[in-house]
């Protein structure tokens, strides 16, 4: 990690969107501008709160223990959205942890500094309200699918996912790639199994592989797979 002078234009964030015009100037003085190498951990769940991250460029997966060895993806922040409000509460503790996947740029600010902007922007204690309450469903899902979703079907719907929120390059692949390590996490299934997995889907024309990456050549029965 490191500190940088600011690219952030106190526009694009998910704070400065919902803050009042004349709190800005407040947000500017107080933020400070980190970069972090892809494969850094930004911090360790266990690790005590001291602030929120804002997301300027670049991805971040926030991860969970499962058991002794293996991790589960809860989710990715990308621009334009936060990391580290799991640790908000009576419990001032990261439940989670939170890595690089790539070259990221974020915008940090203390806790006290995030408080005290809450009480004083409805808009943005609205806005966080919302997320909340889509994060809370999205996790929802995720228990129900690993309880009774095929891991088959969870593949399908990891790589539908992470099309409709990367989008796809020039090339036809799914716009940001994960190692297979980092789906077999997401879908919460061990790396042989999701590596057997994707090789039977390109072996059923449902996908294209070249090399780490991966193109979706027949949604509609990649979708069949997640129902049933």
């Amino acid at each position: 990690m490191k500190k940088k002078a600011s690219n952030c234009d106190l526009k694009s964030c998910f704070l400065c969107q919902r803050c009042l015009p004349e709190w800005i100037p407040a947000v500017g003085a107080n933020r400070k501008n980190l970069s972090f190498k892809k494969g850094d951990v930004i911090f360790e769940e266990g690790e005590e709160v001291k602030g929120i991250y804002f997301v300027y460029s670049g991805v971040v997966k926030v991860h969970k223990k499962w058991g002794t060895e293996k991790e589960l993806i809860i989710r990715f922040a990308r621009e334009g959205s936060l990391f580290g409000h799991r640790g908000l509460g009576q419990d001032h503790h990261y439940p989670i942890s939170a890595t690089a996947l790539d070259l990221l740029e974020v915008c940090y600010l203390d806790l006290d500094f995030f408080q005290a902007s809450l009480k004083v922007n409805q808009g943005l204690s609205h806005g966080l309200l919302l997320f909340f309450a889509d994060e809370l469903q999205k996790s929802e899902r995720k228990m129900r699918d690993l309880a009774h979703m095929q891991v088959k079907g969870r593949v399908a719907q990891a790589l539908l996912q992470l099309r409709a929120d990367f989008g796809v390059n020039d090339e036809g692949n799914i716009g940001f790639t994960l190692s297979r390590q980092d789906l077999a996490s997401l879908v919460g299934a061990t790396y042989e199994t999701v590596f057997r997995i994707i090789n039977e889907l390109a072996q059923e024309g449902l996908i294209l592989l070249d090399g780490k990456h991966i193109a979706i050549a027949d949604a509609i029965r990649l979708t069949d797979y997640t129902k049933e």
